[in-house]
């Protein structure tokens, strides 16, 4: 499905709504430029998943984890050198623990990702700098 978001509140109610249709052990791999809205994004489905804490973009921390009723944990993939570097993290210990895994920059990562990933494309609108394409597939919303 494609969406259209006209500020960030909006990017972050999508991120909400995602979240009602997922399920522990489920991955929500990102793709976007820098700056598109990936952890206003991931905001929306924390909040919606009922997690505590402020969500802030990993960047140097690779990873964040979340704790609620179903834990989130939000991975920034940016600094990976490839797939190779997901062993050092600590990758399949998190896909089989029970929570959300959201993947920012997955395009880093595409070969390890599993299949039944939902997949999440946020890009600038081409005429209005503040709206977003948003794209998600694997769920419908």
């Amino acid at each position: 499905m494609e969406y259209l978001s006209h500020n960030v509140t909006e990017t972050e109610n999508l991120g909400r709504r995602l979240a009602g249709h997922l399920h522990s052990g489920d991955v929500v791999a990102f793709f976007g430029d820098l700056g598109a809205g990936k952890t206003a994004f991931t905001r929306g489905l924390a909040a919606g998943l009922g997690c505590r804490g402020r969500v802030t973009s990993p960047t140097f921390t690779i990873v964040n984890e979340y704790d609620g009723p179903i834990p989130l944990f939000h991975f920034d993939m940016y600094r990976l050198g490839g797939e190779e570097d997901l062993f050092d993290i600590g990758w399949e210990d998190y896909l089989a623990r029970p929570g959300i895994c959201a993947v920012e920059w997955s395009e880093q990562v595409a070969g390890a990702l599993p299949p039944e990933s939902v997949r999440v494309t946020i890009r600038r609108h081409p005429e209005q700098a503040d709206w977003r394409e948003i794209t998600v597939e694997g769920r419908a919303l």
